[in-house]
């Protein structure tokens, strides 16, 4: 299997994309193993944060090109890139918050995955692309993603030239949080991902359907939808113990309920 699941201390699990001969493709199996990983972790009640991270080289590729070249049937295409929507919308849906993790190359699939992370940091070296212009098959499906995390402008550049774009631009353009030297990556991220996983795990739950819904609603719309999910989450117990804890100088205790 060439997706594999490591559960660390604090409620942190890690995601490995370990092909290495294909640079970490995103094959019809891998994206299978990735949305059944997902679903897994999000399910895992023990669990609080996600980072996903690709073995070897690089972070992900993209798509496997050889095994995309053999589908040649319409309906398999379609299965195969339908298949890699429903990973993104696991993320995005999936109640726990994900942390991209990213060395190396993040092309086409690869830096759509990486715009649907929560989070995303990387090494200083990484980068980022979506250069399907440059095979005749235009970035459509990854667009979706890196189009909602960076300006127009910008996004129309890289799939216009199919040109992969640094960390430090990447960074500025707000596809990545931030990125760090090879030897700081991994600590930078876990101390991330420990401070997100010391909250409660019922607040980021709601507060992450919520950010996600009321990105796409009309303004007026938007605030009438998260006062409801303010009043829902002032109604969980949750809200109250950390209210009382902030009153009271010390630290709270989350019961998630």
């Amino acid at each position: 299997m060439n997706i594999k699941i490591i559960n660390l201390a604090n409620g942190i699990s890690r995601i490995i994309i370990n092909e290495q001969k294909t640079y970490n493709a995103l094959s019809y199996r891998n994206l299978l193993d990735l949305i059944k990983a997902f679903k897994k972790l999000d399910q895992n009640k023990n669990v609080k944060v996600i980072i996903i991270e690709g073995a070897g080289k690089g972070f992900s590729a993209g798509h496997n090109l050889k095994e995309v070249k053999n589908l040649k049937k319409k309906e398999k295409y379609q299965k195969l890139f339908n298949l890699c929507s429903k990973l993104m919308l696991q993320i995005i849906e999936g109640k726990k918050p994900v942390i991209a993790k990213v060395h190396g190359a993040a092309f086409a699939a690869g830096c759509q995955l990486v715009a649907s992370c929560d989070l995303a940091y990387s090494t200083k070296d990484a980068l980022f692309a979506t250069p399907g212009v440059n095979i005749g098959l235009f970035c459509s499906t990854p667009m979706v993603a890196v189009s909602r995390k960076i300006n127009r402008k910008s996004m129309m550049k890289m799939l216009l030239t199919g040109d992969p774009i640094k960390a430090k631009l990447a960074k500025e353009l707000g596809l990545i949080n931030d990125y760090f030297s090879k030897s700081k990556l991994n600590r930078e991220v876990y101390k991330i991902a420990r401070k997100i996983a010391s909250k409660s795990n019922l607040t980021i739950k709601i507060g992450k359907q919520t950010f996600y819904k009321q990105l796409d609603m009309p303004l007026r719309k938007a605030y009438s939808y998260t006062s409801r999910m303010m009043t829902i989450n002032m109604m969980a117990m949750d809200a109250k113990e950390g209210i009382s804890a902030f009153i009271e100088k010390r630290k709270p205790n989350w019961k998630n309920k």
